[in-house]
């Protein structure tokens, strides 16, 4: 008789491509999650992956099986999930972590949506994510992706960030990636931080390699980098999503063939995920953004 423990194994190596990986999202040894998928092999009479050194290949009969199984899985643990819950008291408070100018432009508007009280954290995407480790926080939007025992990301979308320049700058015409490259180096920068995240991103995937740059102004904050574009202390780049109609002549977008996209996620514990104020929050933030 087979298992349902060994159905849940098999979804969740069939979702991570490793044994190990399922293993430490389910709080398991992997000699145990390794019995369960054999045990269910045993029973279906057929290998359901093929084993490789870096990860498990599902075989055709594992793809159908999959296909059969993982619905009903996922039903009966947010049935679970929602028995669980019922019985809890309400959770009240939600907290909620992001980088301060994406959260200030993009979530602070949606907090009357939400329906439940929430408090505010703001960092890096590791300081974020070690936050969501120690429970100091129950949700975060994040630019990167760390793999970390339960915890789990959604897509939530891509923004896009430009070179900017003081609005009353004369910018020469550049055909080439050539001349751009030789205008643009020999100008001042204002960088978020001394590796220069998005700057050495930038140059690295239009140029091919490291930057080498004036940068006397390390200001972590992008509303200030903005303002001291405005000012003409020099070029930055920036999310587009800061550019408003309001700073029209203010500051200018440069070779906007330049610019380069970055994902967004929304991360939360998987012990979390069925909880109906972060599954509210979800939804509103996915809807409107």
């Amino acid at each position: 008789m087979i298992d349902f423990e060994w159905y849940r194994s098999f979804v969740f190596i069939y979702k991570h491509n490793s044994v190990s990986e399922a293993a430490k999202s389910r709080f398991m040894t992997q000699p145990a999650m390794s019995q369960h998928l054999a045990s269910l092999e045993a029973e279906v009479g057929e290998l359901l992956f093929v084993r490789t050194a870096r990860k498990m290949i599902p075989t055709e009969r594992g793809k159908l099986l999959y296909t059969e199984v993982a619905p009903l899985v996922e039903a009966l643990e947010q049935t679970s999930a929602d028995i669980k819950t019922s019985s809890l008291p309400s959770m009240k408070w939600i907290k909620i972590g992001s980088a301060p100018e994406f959260y200030q432009e993009k979530i602070l508007p949606l907090l009357p949506k939400f329906g439940t009280c929430s408090i505010s954290h703001f960092g890096t995407a590791e300081e974020l994510l070690d936050n969501l480790d120690e429970d100091k926080v129950d949700l975060i939007i994040t630019s990167k992706k760390f793999l970390k025992s339960g915890v789990e990301y959604l897509k939530l979308c891509e923004e896009e960030f430009a070179i900017v320049a003081p609005g009353h700058w004369v910018v020469p015409e550049a055909n080439s990636l050539k001349a751009q490259e030789h205008w643009l180096a020999k100008q001042t920068w204002i960088a978020y931080g001394p590796e220069l995240p998005m700057i050495r991103r930038l140059w690295r995937e239009h140029f091919k390699k490291r930057p080498m740059l004036s940068t006397p102004y390390v200001v972590p904050n992008l509303h200030m980098i903005l303002n001291l574009v405005e000012l003409g202390a020099g070029l930055s780049v920036i999310p587009t999503y800061l550019l408003k109609p309001a700073k029209e002549g203010q500051v200018q977008v440069v070779y906007a063939d330049l610019a380069v996209q970055n994902e967004l996620f929304l991360a939360f514990k998987t012990k979390h995920k069925h909880i109906p104020e972060i599954q509210q929050i979800m939804k509103v933030i996915r809807e409107h953004i």
